[in-house]
């Protein structure tokens, strides 16, 4: 099958923090149980830079190379003896309208456009430095990594696996289903932060139930070396016994 889009995903820094699962399960989709690790529920923040985006094999003016920030936690689904691990998005930041139009149009996915910056140091190499910013409620906010090691393939069962391998994606859409879609890209390579900072006030963009969380100090931080990536198209699961069918994208 021909992957819908596809892209480099670069030079990554997630900041994972706990979180009460009680704030999640409302934002499940249908036919989704929260994902776990060591029995905890975690959302993470990521910055990561889009590069040589594509959609079915072509390149769009302007909209090859962006940064994006995006808030997101875990899910799974059991599907015929196999579990898919995936992620659900609270809010995706990037500096493109046309982006946030089409992401929103067919996959019903929370994008929001806002002015960003990006900024790396050493970048693939011991003591690479990350730095996203965006700019709300008329001021700048900047998530801030850096790690002294170089990053290295996750361990099967490891912490860095969890937060870097789902495969999967699932979205709620209006009318109360999910549309869920393949994610592919081989094993990531990670190292631990050893600085991880986010400066600014967060509750503007991510609201009274989830800014208080991120002011917190994460439980964990990594930076990610990323890979090239390929998005298939979305299908609608089945709802009452019927056959789950391709959605309209």
């Amino acid at each position: 099958m021909r992957p819908f889009f596809t892209a480099q995903w670069r030079s990554l820094a997630l900041f994972n923090y706990r979180v009460d699962p009680a704030v999640l399960s409302p934002l499940l989709p249908r036919g989704t149980e929260l994902d776990r690790w060591q029995g905890e529920t975690y959302l993470s923040l990521v910055g990561f830079r889009f590069l040589d985006t594509r959609v079915l094999g072509f390149a769009m003016p302007l909209h090859r190379d962006f940064p994006e920030i995006n808030l997101r936690f875990y899910v799974r689904r059991v599907v015929g003896g196999e579990t898919r691990r995936g992620v659900v998005f609270i809010r995706e930041l990037v500096p493109r309208v046309a982006i946030t139009w089409v992401a929103r149009a067919l996959y019903n996915e929370p994008y929001r456009t806002v002015s960003m910056r990006y900024d790396a140091s050493g970048a693939g190499a011991a003591g690479e430095s990350l730095s996203y910013s965006w700019r709300t409620a008329g001021r700048w906010h900047r998530l801030a990594a850096a790690a002294e090691n170089k990053t290295t393939p996750s361990a099967p069962g490891s912490e860095e696996e969890f937060f870097a391998e789902h495969h999967w994606g699932y979205t709620r859409q209006r009318d109360g289903g999910t549309i869920e879609y393949r994610v592919e890209h081989p094993r990531w390579s990670l190292a631990t932060a050893n600085h991880a900072a986010l400066e600014g006030d967060p509750e503007p963009t991510y609201g009274p139930t989830f800014g208080p969380i991120l002011r917190e100090r994460p439980a964990s931080a990594f930076v990610a070396a990323g890979s090239a990536v390929a998005v298939y198209r979305g299908v609608r699961l089945p709802v009452a016994g019927l056959a789950p069918r391709p959605a309209r994208i």
